[in-house]
């Protein structure tokens, strides 16, 4: 299975703000920028290029709202601001709310704080950063490459625990993941999303305009998904006790398929198993958080 690169937030916006520093020495309009006293432009540059990514544009003074780039980016709409008044330095000002909400980065802020005095060596120390951070921008799946096993061992829809095994202890970042997932599915299935006799769309022809019956939806006979416990982890173990009640496939297909992406993308699940009341190496008088366990609502 091929592994396409993915970029991480705080990465792709390091990435995109380091690119945005190399077009900024090759505007046209760079004598506004030595125009600038030093104490104007240090730290307020820095905190500007730390707030959240925007057009380069912004760095021109007299630019209308209709000259200013708009583009759409993954993370967010680049703001326009069009209370620009022309001085060259007020669309620095203001930035210190911005400033705490991102990490500080003191090796850029040392090339931001001599681009005044050498330009073309800040440009030189911004080239190399990119090459030998590159790899730490662009980034391979974290998962694992291969397909997560699932099993069943004398599952009962009404009293059972599911079992994860990781390749390795899980993050704080992927325990948060898993619990979002799970969240997510037992909300879904309380509200009966998840009925098998009720999926008119997916059945029908694809050669054919949609068409939903409401009278045939409303007389199937509902699902639910009754009760579900917290997410228990022991090192690279984690259980999580169902009621689903209902005797209904689709709801663990649905949580299937969504713990396969993430063992691909994310985090690797080794294999997850469905029903028993235990499991190798998960020891039930466990419960310390120095040895490992830790409990995660739900």
């Amino acid at each position: 299975m091929m592994h396409l690169p993915h970029l991480s937030y705080t990465n792709l916006r390091l990435q995109i703000t380091e690119k945005l520093c190399l077009q900024m020495f090759t505007l046209q309009h760079t004598a506004f920028l030595f125009q600038v006293p030093q104490n104007r432009v240090s730290p307020q540059w820095l905190t500007y290029l730390s707030s959240p990514i925007r057009s380069p544009f912004h760095f021109l003074p007299n630019q209308s709202s209709s000259q200013r780039a708009k583009t759409t980016d993954f993370l967010t709409l680049f703001e326009e601001e069009d209370n620009n008044d022309g001085d060259g330095v007020g669309d620095f000002q203001g930035r210190e709310d911005d400033e705490k909400n991102y990490d500080k980065d003191p090796e850029l802020a040392d090339i931001l704080g001599t681009c005044l005095d050498d330009p073309d060596k800040a440009k030189s120390r911004l080239e190399e950063r990119l090459r030998k951070k590159r790899n730490k921008i662009v980034h391979t799946k974290t998962g694992s490459p291969t397909p997560m096993t699932v099993e069943f061992n004398k599952f009962d829809y009404s009293n059972t625990y599911i079992w994860f095994e990781f390749y390795n202890a899980p993050l704080e970042k992927d325990i948060s993941l898993i619990c979002d997932t799970i969240r997510s599915w037992h909300i879904v299935g309380r509200l009966g999303g998840c009925n098998s006799m009720n999926m008119q769309l997916s059945q029908s022809p694809l050669d054919k305009r949609p068409n939903y019956d409401a009278v045939q939806g409303a007389n199937v006979t509902p699902t639910t998904f009754y009760n579900i416990g917290d997410v228990e982890i022991q090192d690279n173990l984690a259980r999580i006790w169902v009621d689903i009640g209902t005797s209904e496939p689709l709801l663990l297909d649905v949580l299937i398929n969504a713990l396969s992406q993430i063992s691909s993308d994310y985090v690797g699940i080794k294999q997850v198993v469905f029903g028993g009341s235990e499991f190798e190496n998960w020891k039930e008088n466990l419960t310390s958080e120095d040895a490992g366990y830790s409990v995660h609502k739900i």
